[in-house]
């Protein structure tokens, strides 16, 4: 993690001076952005992080090892990968269920395949942004090319250890 860092530290340096250099503006409006962004993560983590802890005290933690545990095969990745397509919510509600789905004893492999079906699949967001603004065709066309692709991630992750990983 430490080269990682330093690496990072660099990039940012040197996109910060280019920055600086192109409107010295820039900083304080990005500095602006960012407050408003922290004021409304900081209003809703915490609650997010509450309500998604005591959904997670109602979870059949024995029912979800055997259909989502690491041992569940394509039954887990498929079931997953539904899952995360009804998902409803963005990133501050989503991600603490996620983390509290792991320690109720979801698989790597399932949480790979909830997490991509999440991102790509979203039955929210296909109704309520692309189908009104894209329209049927391109949806449909859309889901289509990405189905399979939470299967396949679960898939791959079945292939990559969890403790390399952690590094």
């Amino acid at each position: 993690m430490g080269s990682a860092l330093v690496v990072l530290t660099i990039v940012l340096g040197a996109l910060a001076a280019l920055a600086h250099r192109r409107d010295p503006a820039l900083h304080g409006r990005a500095i602006g952005i960012a407050r408003d962004q922290l004021r409304l993560i900081a209003l809703r983590l915490p609650l997010a992080l509450m309500a998604a802890s005591l959904l997670g005290e109602l979870l059949p933690r024995g029912q979800m090892a055997e259909l989502l545990g690491p041992q569940s095969g394509w039954q887990g990745i498929m079931l997953a990968s539904a899952f995360g397509a009804l998902l409803p919510g963005g990133p501050m509600v989503s991600f603490p269920f996620v983390i509290l789905l792991q320690q109720a004893g979801m698989g790597f492999a399932p949480l790979v395949a909830l997490m991509t079906a999440w991102s790509v699949l979203a039955v929210h967001r296909v109704l309520s942004f692309e189908l009104p603004l894209m329209g049927p065709r391109f949806v449909s066309l859309r889901i289509l090319a990405s189905l399979a692709l939470p299967l396949i991630a679960g898939a791959l992750a079945t292939l990559v250890d969890p403790a390399v990983l952690r590094g």
